[in-house]
């Protein structure tokens, strides 16, 4: 069982996938309210700063919603995969007793 809790790509991660794409087209009203708009507020920072920081500006918040991105994907792949693995435990854990 401990293999599963190590983050890779696996039946797991190709449930996760699925599970978000599928999920992302019933976002609710309250889901929408709590979604990150880094392309608006990426857009704000550039037309307040001078153009000629604009280039440089822009790939460096490319490079912080690629960064963050990878860290919630991460996070979360962790926190389901490990709810997944405690879920098999307690149940194999019944069956055995």
């Amino acid at each position: 069982m401990s293999n599963f809790r190590k983050v890779n790509n696996d039946i797991l991660r190709e449930w996760l996938s699925y599970r978000e794409e599928t999920l992302l087209g019933y976002l609710t009203k309250e889901d929408r309210k709590h979604t990150i708009n880094f392309d608006e507020i990426s857009q704000k920072i550039l037309n307040s700063i001078p153009k000629k920081n604009r280039n440089f500006v822009k790939k460096q918040l490319s490079l912080l919603d690629s960064n963050f991105t990878d860290y919630i994907t991460y996070w979360v792949e962790k926190y389901y995969r490990n709810g997944f693995c405690d879920g098999i435990e307690l149940i194999s854990g019944c069956i055995d007793q």
